[in-house]
């Protein structure tokens, strides 16, 4: 049986973060799964998710789950459940396009209407966003204004990674208090990276997670924690629990960036619990404000709560 963390810098509260999708809906799908096909697919997401809130809640583990307003408007009583068992709602967007392909007013109209649908489904005030395959970066930042101006407190979109769909190289790596493009202000959070020398390596969640050995995962969040001071930010996707999905065409990095290792989610998932604290988005934030983690930018102005 493994000791609890102990509580302090040795035991950071880590972010546990799920981006509510269907299996159809990832950016990997587009050329061959239209938006205008989706209503005709069968639904797994609820069933997906409620797996995931069970894992969750045989860890003890509250989490952040940022979900699409697309799924939570034909879902509405499935995001009411995340929220009633404890969970931060968060916004993905509403239609799981990638950020730099809208204009901003397009951009301006989907996260007001997905916050709206989120926060009447929820009864919860949603705080944050996760951009569609984290696409914000360096060539769009003009989104982080629209978050703002559309109510949200924290952004976990700007990866500092280089990657062929997404990425903003040489961004701060951890929590930290941001000025938009305009001069406003706006918390990121994001995603976990490795620090090798001149190399950033993804780390967060997702295919990593899938892809990586267990025993690599732990030594990463104990690094960033123990030697960084620096909370890890893990995503997942319900999808990635189920094994049984059906297989849809794409080209095969897509179909292997998707489909491998879906079998050993849910095992590396509890094996990070079993070691690690995690908890919601907003928690990890207010540890950083509390000065209990190291902030790129200084000290946070203020709680979320």
């Amino acid at each position: 049986m493994v000791d609890a963390p102990p509580t302090g810098p040795q035991g950071l509260l880590n972010a546990m973060t799920v981006d509510v999708e269907e299996h159809f809906q990832v950016s990997g799908f587009e050329r061959s799964v239209r938006r205008e096909t989706w209503d005709s697919l069968p639904s797994r997401v609820e069933a997906n998710t409620e797996r995931m809130l069970d894992v969750f809640e045989s860890a003890g583990v509250l989490a952040t789950f940022f979900v699409l307003g697309w799924v939570a408007e034909r879902h509405a009583d499935l995001v009411r459940r995340i929220a009633v068992r404890g969970h931060e709602i968060g916004c993905h967007g509403y239609s799981h396009r990638l950020v730099y392909e809208q204009e901003p007013q397009e951009f301006r109209d989907e996260v007001e209407l997905s916050r709206r649908i989120l926060q009447d489904a929820s009864g919860q005030a949603v705080d944050g966003y996760r951009a569609a395959s984290f696409s914000i970066g360096r060539h769009n930042l003009w989104a982080l204004d629209v978050l703002v101006e559309a109510g949200f407190v924290y952004d976990s979109s700007l990866f500092p990674v280089y990657h062929d769909r997404y990425g903003y190289p040489g961004a701060p790596r951890g929590v930290h208090r941001l000025r938009t493009p305009l001069g406003q202000s706006l918390v990121e959070v994001p995603p976990s990276t490795l620090s090798l020398g001149r190399a950033t390596l993804p780390v967060a969640g997702g295919g990593y997670l899938r892809l990586y050995p267990k025993a690599f995962s732990r030594w990463v969040i104990r690094r960033l924690n123990r030697h960084e001071g620096m909370p890890a930010v893990v995503y997942v996707h319900p999808w990635e629990l189920d094994q049984d999905q059906p297989r849809l065409p794409a080209g095969l990095f897509s179909r292997m960036r998707h489909y491998r290792g879906l079998d050993t989610t849910e095992s590396k998932l509890r094996d990070l619990m079993r070691h690690f604290r995690f908890g919601p988005v907003r928690e990890v934030i207010e540890q950083a404000a509390r000065g209990e983690a190291r902030l790129t930018d200084g000290a946070l102005a203020r709680s979320l709560s």
